[in-house]
């Protein structure tokens, strides 16, 4: 099998399956128990919560388990326009957020009367950074974005978001989706509020999440019922997967830098091999990209029927985001960087792991060549 999709989940690292199945096993009592099973299940989910925190270089309170990376993006944005709504209904997003970022916008725009503005991207999806300046206001509470594109792999400045708030309004709060850095860049939340992330983009569990929060951030519970997450997210704690979030993270750290360099030679090495097919175009800029994710298009043919015909190779790959394959509509992404509609809609995405081997590369070259020869291009 030649898995090309680690941007849409991640195979589990097998120390992880391990412990979680003996956790399922011996510790399955409820946290808020106060019998002594109960006792040590919290406590293990309290030395997770700790050593995340501590690997994250933040405190141990400002840690929130969530069930993955879109609970907790939804509960950083709704939940800090309904705090902060008091000083102003703007926020601030980009036109080529993650679903669960941008449907997050759009809900509280139709849905609670927010005003919400997308920043736009250029040609090489760079953030136009002088219409974020322009576009903060007195009442914006909020700017949203993530650290790295999902769909093309741009990388964007979040420092210098930081301090382009910081300069124009620093009393708005700022959101960092960082999903598809964790793992793969280093992360420094010194600078901002609230920041989300997701096990299963690290070789870790399904339903695995964490919402960073700033201790000096509130945010208004999305879900109510218990004293769970410090009153932040009721209902019974999945102590099992919580409890695991913490090695799942500390594996994924390990030869961060030697993992880097290695996919990036694997991508550059994929590019110049693309870029010599006949109908291929490249849709990931050169610059200010991660080497984990590139995206391309082979134009006139239909991404679909490539990918299913790769499949049959046991040659897996991708067309767009995950949660947005079964629309029939362009990239959002793509879109926003104003590639032509013809490329765009022959766009197919692959992503590396370290574990990506140089022979499978080959061979999924290989078999792309063959598929581009036997199939026709779409009239």
């Amino acid at each position: 099998m030649i898995y090309l999709d680690y941007v849409s989940t991640t195979p589990l690292n097998q120390e992880v399956n391990h412990m979680y199945q003996s956790l399922l096993n011996d510790y399955f009592a409820n946290a808020d128990s106060l019998y002594s099973l109960g006792l040590k299940t919290s406590a293990l989910m309290e030395k997770s919560r700790e050593l995340t925190a501590r690997m994250l270089g933040v405190l141990p309170e400002e840690i929130i388990f969530t069930s993955g990376a879109s609970e907790s993006n939804s509960t950083a944005i709704k939940g800090c326009a309904f705090q902060y709504q008091n000083r102003g209904k703007h926020i601030i997003t980009t036109a080529v957020e993650h679903s669960s970022v941008y449907q997050s916008c759009l809900q509280l725009r139709d849905v609670f009367g927010y005003d919400v503005d997308f920043i736009s991207v250029n040609d090489k999806g760079e953030l136009n950074l002088a219409e974020l300046e322009n576009k903060i206001r007195e009442d914006t509470i909020l700017v949203t974005m993530m650290y790295v594109n999902n769909e093309v792999g741009m990388v964007f400045p979040i420092r210098e978001v930081y301090q382009i708030i910081q300069k124009k309004n620093p009393k708005v709060k700022f959101h960092v989706d960082m999903v598809q850095a964790l793992g793969k860049l280093p992360i420094d939340l010194s600078y901002v509020d609230l920041a989300s992330f997701s096990a299963h983009k690290i070789y870790g569990l399904k339903g695995s999440g964490v919402l960073y929060k700033k201790s000096s951030t509130s945010i208004v519970p999305l879900i109510n019922g218990g004293q769970q997450e410090q009153q932040l997210r009721g209902g019974t704690s999945n102590t099992a997967t919580h409890t695991m979030f913490a090695k799942t993270l500390r594996l994924a750290l390990e030869n961060l830098d030697e993992h880097y360099q290695y996919v990036m030679m694997l991508n550059q090495y994929v590019r110049e091999q693309l870029q010599q097919i006949p109908d291929i175009v490249m849709n990931t800029p050169q610059d200010h990209v991660t080497p984990y994710i590139l995206n391309f298009s082979c134009v006139g043919y239909k991404p679909e029927v490539i990918l299913h015909a790769l499949e049959m190779h046991e040659c897996y790959v991708s067309t767009k985001s995950t949660c947005a394959s079964h629309k029939h509509d362009v990239s959002r992404t793509l879109e926003a960087m104003g590639i032509d509609e013809k490329i765009a809609k022959s766009a197919i995405r692959i992503s590396f792991s370290h574990y990506t081997t140089r022979d499978e590369i080959d061979e999924f070259l290989f078999y792309l060549k063959q598929v581009l020869k036997t199939i026709k291009k779409q009239r």
